[in-house]
Formats: C-alpha cells, structure tokens, sequence
C-alpha cells in the first residue's frame, strides 16, 4: 500500500473507532429509558396481575373467596349466597372450617346450586364494617342483596335448612319483633305495659342505625320470655309531639316506661346487654326484708349504703310511692323494705318512714347513725330521692374502681391514698388513717372526702407526680372544671391535710396536668394540643377551635384521620379558626366542659364562649357534616372572592 493510502486508511479506520466508541457511550440514556419503560410496563402488568387476582374469585375446598374488590360483582345477580365473616386468627373460625366445607359441598349439589363463601374480615375492612361484623365467626345469609342474620347453631344441618328456607322464591323476612309506636298507639301500648323499652330514632342516625340489628335481635330474645318483655321505637322526626313531650333531644334516645311513667335507659346497646338489663330491670325494684338478722348483717358487714323503708304492707300508699322512687336509683342504689314491727323497733323508726344509714365501719362520732324521713301516699318520689342522694355517702368514704362513677362524681373531692384495706388484720390501721381525715371533713362539707388504695389507683397517683412521694400517706383535691391539685409530700396527718385543703379553698395551689411534651413544630395543618398548651390553644378566647379527642388504639380515630387532615387542609386559610387534636389517653383535659366519654369525641369552641363548647353528635364523620358542622358554629370565618 502506498504511503498516502496507508495515511488514509489509518485516519478512516481511527475515525470509525471513535465512532464506535461515541455509540456505545452517546445511546446509553435511550438504553436505559428504554429500560426503564420496560420495567414500568412489568410492574403496571403485575398490578393489573394483582387487581385481576383480586377480581377473580378463587376457590378453596368448596368455599368462594371474596374480598372488598370482587364482593359486588359476584353477588350482584345471585339469589341467594351463605357467607363466612372470618378472621385468620380466630380459633373457632378454624375449628368451623371443615364444618362449612361440608355446608359448601352440600349446597352446590342443591338445585339451584347456592354459592357459599368466605370473606376475611380483617382484610376485607370495607365489607366488614358495611355488614357491622364485630365478632368471629359472623354467619349471613344474602337474599337478592339484603343480608339475613343467622343466629342458629352452627352446624351443618340447621345452617342448610335455613339456607335452603331463604333460597325459596316464596321466602319473605318475618316482621319486625319491635312494635312501631305512634301518636295514635302510643298511650294505649305503654299505658297497659308492666315494662316497655321504647327507643326514639332518627332515620338518618348514624347511631340509631348501628343499634338497629342488635335492638331487633333484643327484641326477639325477650319477645320469648314469659311474660315477654316488649321492646318498641318511636320515629322521632315524624311523632315531633311525641319527642317534645319526653324532651328527646338526640339520638337515639332509649327509655324504660312502667305503666306510662317514664325513666332513664342507662344500659348497653347491644343485643345480650339490652336483654340482661331490661331482664334485671323488670324485676321489684326493692327487696323484701324478712328477717332482724339480715338487718344486723348489713350493719356489719356491709360496705355500702344501707336503704330500708318501713311499711304497713304493700297496699300502703307510701310503699308504692318507695317503689316509684326505687325505680329512678335502681341502677346505682340496692333499695330493701320491711313489714315487720321487730326490725322497725331495731331501727328505731315507725312504719311509714325510710331510714338511710351507713354500715359500722363508716360510722363515725362527727355524724348521725341514721337519717330518717317520714313517707306518705302523697310524698313526691323525687323527695325520696333527694333524700337518699343527700345522705347515701358518709362523711369519709372508701373510693373504689366499682363505685366512684356513680358514688364519687361530686366535686371538689379531697382523696387520700394509702394502703386501705377493712379485713381483720388490717381493720385497725386502715381506721386509724381515716381517723385524721375524718378530722378535717367535718369542717368542710361542702366537700366530699374519701380514701382510696393505692394500688387501685397507682395510674392516678402516677399522674399526679406522687407515685415516688416516699410516704404511706398522699392526698389530692379534685375540682369541678377536672384540675387536679396534689398534696406535697410530707408526713400526712390532720393538721398536714387541713392546710392543704384551707390552700385549695383560697386559690393558692397549682393544678398537676398530665401532658405530652409540647410539639416543637407544630405547624402542620391539624395543631397538635397536650394537656400543657390546652388552655393556649382550645381556649384562645380570639379563635374558633375544633378539637377531637383520640385514642391512638381506636380503630375509628384512625378512620377519621384522612377526612380530619382534608378538613383542616380545606380550612387552612382561615386564620380565625384552629383544627386541632388531643391524645386524651396521654393527656388531661383540663376543664369539665369538655367531657370525653369514648373517642373520637368532637368539640367545636367558639371565640368568647369557651365554656359553652357544641359537641358534633348525630351526624357522619366525613367532610361535608363535619365542614356543615364548623359553618353553623363559626364565629370568625372570612369567605373568599370565589365562595362569595
């Protein structure tokens, strides 16, 4: 080759190098697009492989599987379908297992065939809470849609038959147990009940629709008692005049009537706990008294209020007017009578009068043995009660876990904690600890004292900073707006204690406030609030508030978490109003006006009236009823160029 070819080809050959290697670096970025392409198109395949699976609906021995996603588009032209609310878990869900298989078997062979499934309740969250499953296993019968509960035995042979009753075309739900009240029947059905349940609704109550099923099967189950227990509900929006008259004013609001006279309805609101109470509540509101001894036995060994009227017979006036009276404080007080002169004479009464007493270890030198009033045919039932009301507690209680929500909800309430125990062994020194309280309760009456122990209390006594004190003996005053206030620690005695409460008295303590530390940024659109910032932030007389109370356990707070952050997304611009949340089982709420009886539990504060908060009740936990909820309240909102 000639030199100036040779030159040619080299610089050819060394331009196609640099060629080469400008390819293999420049087109790497399209390589790895392309690649990545790739890899987007794999995994939005899988999640269309996982959305199909969750479509399809599988089977396991038998039984159909399915799940939040493919539950509407199978049932949605089945007749009739048997499903299994279960729980992975559960250990009767597992021993029912091969009993269901056989049911499944069983019924694909009917003709028509009836499909049978099983839905994991724990995954399938949306078809568990629209079905109110709240235990495992939760059996229901599906008839064109609407779900039939069964509350047979769960075997194999009633569990079929009752299939195979509801696949009938014929098959129709049986009537309502629950009588309908009306203005026109309501008088003659609750007038002529010895006892009648009768529950005000709203058709469009969240609550009311949650009680629903259970008050039905309530219904049912006392419907066979004899005599039968008749349970009744009234449509409060429709019969104004009937809820105006009983002064409903939510709901749903339960009440018991005897013989047309009304009372408070204080039990659960499920079906075993609507049946227990009104079963308990259907009988005499006091008992009989037959013998001295029983009297005697009280006195001795009782740890409670003593309450025994004494009557001629129970055709005395004055003994039903007891009865009506008994009737009102069943729940809180045990009410007894007597016919006998002998026990009148013990008690040194005459019969016509009611004796209110405490048992020996209560007694004390600084207040009367017994309180006694005279009852008639004509005295007030509400007189009875006061009566009692006023002298149920002694003058130095013992506050207990199974008696201070309904003995110990007066305040202020001055507690002393100790190791108090009444057995013999100890009698003596719980008595003589008590002995100094005593001292001081006689000259404040305008308190309640009691003594508590300790270690029933350790959780408060903790709040309270006393739970490494030192001392055997500690004491704090709780007052109405829900502050608490503790002693210092020092050795306790009645002197100690007066000045502690002569403190309270004249506004010279410092209340202890169970607090989270204070959030270091708090800036986020739902303000967090711990017991030391409430007062700053809830109470802010210049500011609207809404404030939930939650538990981080509860499975509701966590539901309403999304909506409560979109609320206060929404409303972020309003510099007048504040959405805020507490952790209510990590810190007080320091005032009285915010009670917080289950979680979550809503609050709205208005600007200047703090003291009056409007609880959210009644309505959905979703932003349109909660946003409805702060424009009916607000004070302080400003509306934009585009709301006007």
């Amino acid at each position: 080759m000639r030199p100036r070819k040779a030159y040619l080809f080299l610089l050819l050959l060394g331009l196609a190098q640099l060629l080469a290697v400008a390819g293999a670096e420049g087109p790497d970025e399209d390589s790895s697009n392309r690649e990545n392409a790739i890899e987007d198109e794999e995994e939005e395949e899988e999640e269309d492989d996982e959305e199909e699976d969750d479509l399809e609906v599988k089977e396991e021995n038998g039984v159909l599987v399915l799940n939040d996603a493919n539950f509407d588009n199978f049932v949605a032209d089945k007749d009739t379908v048997l499903l299994e609310f279960y729980a992975p878990w559960c250990g009767h869900c597992k021993q029912f297992a091969p009993e269901y298989e056989k049911i499944a078997n069983i019924l694909k062979d009917n003709d028509p065939p009836i499909p049978v499934a099983k839905i994991d309740a724990t995954s399938a969250s949306m078809l568990a809470s629209r079905f109110d499953v709240s235990g495992y296993p939760t059996i229901k019968i599906l008839k064109k849609g609407q779900a039939v509960d069964y509350e047979g035995s769960r075997t194999q042979e009633e569990i079929v038959a009752k299939v195979r009753e509801v696949s009938q075309p014929d098959w129709t739900p049986p009537p309502e147990v629950t009588l309908v009240l009306t203005k026109e029947n309501f008088d003659e059905v609750v007038n002529d009940a010895d006892i009648i349940l009768v529950e005000f609704y709203a058709p469009w109550c969240g609550h009311c629709k949650k009680l629903a099923p259970e008050y039905e099967k309530a219904a049912k189950e006392l419907n066979k008692r004899s005599p039968p227990i008749p349970l009744a509900k009234v449509d409060a929006t429709a019969e104004t005049d009937l809820a105006k008259r009983f002064d409903v004013s939510g709901y749903p609001t339960l009440k018991i009537f005897r013989k047309g006279r009304p009372f408070d309805y204080n039990g659960p609101r499920e079906k075993y706990g609507i049946v227990d109470y009104m079963i308990e509540q259907s009988g005499p509101p006091s008992k009989e008294i037959l013998t001295l001894k029983q009297v005697q036995e009280f006195l001795k060994d009782g740890d409670d209020v003593i309450i025994i009227g004494v009557f001629k017979g129970e055709s005395d006036p004055a003994y039903q007017q007891y009865q009506d009276a008994a009737n009102n404080l069943r729940e809180d007080y045990k009410f007894h009578h007597a016919f006998s002169t002998e026990i009148a004479k013990f008690l040194k009464v005459s019969q016509g009068q009611l004796v209110v007493m405490q048992p020996e270890k209560f007694q004390s030198k600084y207040e009367p043995r017994s309180h006694v009033m005279d009852v008639q045919g004509s005295t007030q039932d509400s007189a009875i009660k006061d009566f009692v009301l006023k002298y149920a507690l002694p003058l130095v209680g013992h506050r207990k876990a199974s008696n201070e929500a309904k003995r110990y909800t007066r305040r202020p309430l001055v507690v002393v904690y100790y190791s108090v125990d009444f057995s013999f062994d100890y009698r003596a020194a719980t008595q003589f600890w008590r002995s100094k309280v005593l001292e001081v309760a006689k000259d404040f009456p305008e308190y309640t004292f009691a003594i508590a122990d300790e270690e029933d209390y350790a959780g408060e006594v903790k709040d309270l900073g006393l739970s490494e004190s030192g001392e055997d003996v500690n004491a704090a005053i709780l007052d109405e707006s829900g502050k608490k206030f503790a002693m210092e620690p020092e050795e306790f005695d009645s002197d100690t204690l007066r000045e502690f409460v002569t403190a309270f008295k004249k506004g010279k303590l410092k209340p202890v406030i169970k607090s989270q530390p204070v959030p270091k940024n708090n800036k986020g659109p739902v303000k967090v609030v711990v017991g030391k910032t409430f007062d700053s932030i809830v109470m802010d007389p210049k500011k609207d508030v809404l404030i939930e109370f939650y538990a981080p356990w509860c499975g509701h707070c966590k539901q309403l978490e999304p909506v409560y952050s979109s609320l206060a997304k929404k409303y972020k611009g309003q510099k007048g109003l504040v959405i805020a949340k507490m952790d209510a089982t990590a810190n007080d709420v320091p005032s009285d006006r915010y009670k917080v009886e289950g979680f979550p539990t809503i609050y709205f504060a208005p600007s200047g009236d703090k003291k009056n908060p409007v609880k959210f009740e009644g309505g959905d936990r979703d932003l349109e009823h909660l946003s409805k909820f702060i424009e009916e309240h607000a004070t302080k909102l400003s509306r934009t160029k585009e709301e006007l």
